[in-house]
């Protein structure tokens, strides 16, 4: 199993079938170096770049204005993407859902959510997941194996694709499948990519981690100088009911917790948000809102409440809306910023590993669960 505390995993890449290698898992460096290598000058590996990043190129053979010998060779050598899009679902919203089938057959899904003002793009970091949450479909079937950079960057480029002309990717939420403090040594470069001016050209203010809160991991992050957004899957204000939800923490605790994303935002100067899956009749009665605002209130934090939704596999309820309400009232009374998180995707497998589930189980789980993609 992973080390929950956040040191590195051994969960890597299986061995696989002989395929052309995806040219997203090289460095730019190492692109400017297989140019020269064979024949051309170290810029092209610029123009391929921006066919990537800035003009969506779905094939070599789009990239015009290199040489027509060059994009023969790129071709034999490389595949542009390495995944297969195994289903495409569009909501009524217009939010669109991927589960990608990678080299050697493992599923992950990733998600394109748009809004009037931004396109938000939300995706996995692991195949599976350790954490166990007891309400999320993620680790339902367990941790199978961290994703590699290319897998991940193309969970990113592929939603990028299904944008209009006039779109562009606003916000990347890394708050799908996996816990990504997990994979972090593989995260860091492909957010290295999607800031870069060359890249998607995102600010890091864009950009949100969220996290079962390790805090080692937390301040591993914190350590890298970046004012990514940081958020907290908490789900409940004592320990004695995290264990039970959370099964993780009862080798951590919210205290180790709260002191890591404290010195976070010491760090960073970005607010951290703290993810409150709502429980009908577990979590989500007024002494537990007292209870987490008790928590919260000295800190400059942020809570996005998340109504449970309702799943076939999981024995949970969701809340009223009377009591969602009430939740929201006292932790505003009390000094601590609060929203519910809009459901999005509502008419598909829009929860985190729903799709993913259903296609390896092979039978049909209703809409629902516990997402928290914003």
């Amino acid at each position: 199993m992973p080390d929950i505390f956040g040191r590195d995993s051994e969960f890597s890449k299986q061995e696989l079938p002989d395929v052309l290698r995806g040219i997203l898992s090289l460095s730019h460096q190492e692109v400017e170096d297989w140019c020269q290598e064979n024949g051309e000058k170290r810029f092209r590996a610029d123009q391929i770049r921006r066919w990537l990043f800035e003009n969506r190129a779905q094939s070599f053979d789009e990239m015009l204005d290199l040489p027509v010998a060059f994009r023969q060779a790129l071709r034999s050598s490389f595949s542009l993407f390495t995944s297969q899009v195994v289903t495409h679902q569009i909501a009524s919203d217009l939010t669109e859902k991927l589960l990608l089938k990678m080299v050697g057959g493992d599923t992950v899904e990733c998600v394109l959510m748009r809004e009037p003002d931004r396109r938000t793009v939300c995706i996995s970091t692991q195949v599976g997941c350790a954490m166990g949450c007891v309400f999320c479909a993620s680790g339902m079937l367990g941790l199978k194996r961290n994703l590699e950079r290319e897998e991940i960057l193309e969970q990113i480029l592929r939603l990028d694709r299904l944008l209009d002309d006039d779109e562009r990717i606003t916000n990347v939420v890394v708050m799908g499948i996996g816990e990504p403090l997990q994979n972090l040594p593989i995260l860091l470069p492909v957010l290295d990519d999607v800031t870069d001016a060359n890249g998607l050209g995102l600010s890091p203010r864009r950009i949100t981690l969220s996290t079962v809160g390790l805090p080692a991991k937390i301040r591993e992050l914190a350590a890298v100088g970046k004012p990514y957004n940081l958020a907290v899957s908490l789900h409940a204000a004592t320990d004695q009911l995290r264990n039970e939800l959370v099964p993780v923490n009862d080798k951590i605790g919210i205290e180790a917790i709260l002191e890591a994303t404290d010195e976070y935002f010491a760090t960073s100067g970005r607010r951290v948000t703290f993810e409150y899956v709502l429980l009908g009749g577990l979590n989500d009665q007024p002494q537990h809102a007292h209870q987490l605002a008790g928590l919260l209130r000295s800190r400059n934090a942020h809570v996005n409440l998340i109504p449970m939704n309702r799943v076939e596999t999981l024995e949970f309820d969701e809340p009223s809306q009377s009591r969602t309400a009430e939740f929201v009232e006292i932790l505003e009374t009390s000094g601590v910023a609060a929203t519910v998180r809009k459901r999005k995707g509502a008419d598909i497998d829009a929860a985190c590993g729903q799709l993913r589930l259903k296609d390896a189980v092979g039978e049909q789980t209703s809409s629902g669960g516990a997402s928290t993609c914003e």
